[in-house]
């Protein structure tokens, strides 16, 4: 006697009906459901050939819920995940690239691009202090250009 273990466990699925899990089951029912209410419908009006190509396009999506899994997820969270993203919360990701070098050159001398490198192990209090420091040096060397 063999006994059949999966190597993931997680891979696991009961099989209920014909081989199907109970959803696959589920699913290939609500398939054939749909597509047999169309044939039945619509036959007398459209005809064997249109009817039948309309059952195949209708029962297609339901079959495919049953089946489909992505990323580990089933149909319906898939296309909730999807719809979220998309249209509930919407996010525009950009890279902002920043040159503290630069931008520390750029803003005056040595000694104060030294000063403000480490700032973050200051207190609020410190770091206030320096932010008004420096605009008001700024605002001593334009009133200087200017005169």
């Amino acid at each position: 006697m063999e006994v059949r273990i999966n190597r993931e466990i997680r891979d696991y699925t009961e099989s209920m009906f014909f081989g199907l899990s109970l959803r696959q089951f589920f699913f290939s029912a609500l398939a054939c459901g749909v597509a047999v209410g169309i044939y039945l419908g619509l036959n007398p009006i459209l005809g064997t050939e249109t009817t039948s190509w309309l059952c195949i396009v209708a029962a297609f999506p339901f079959a495919v819920m049953g089946f489909l899994k992505y990323n580990g997820m089933t149909a319906e969270k898939f296309i909730w995940a999807w719809i979220k993203s998309t249209f509930m919360i919407p996010k525009v990701l950009t890279f902002g690239n920043t040159n503290y070098y630069y931008s520390m050159l750029e803003e005056g001398s040595h000694e104060t691009a030294k000063k403000r490198r480490f700032h973050r192990r200051g207190s609020r209090q410190k770091r206030k202090m320096a932010r008004k420091q420096d605009a008001n040096s700024k605002r001593q060397k334009k009133e200087k250009e200017r005169s």
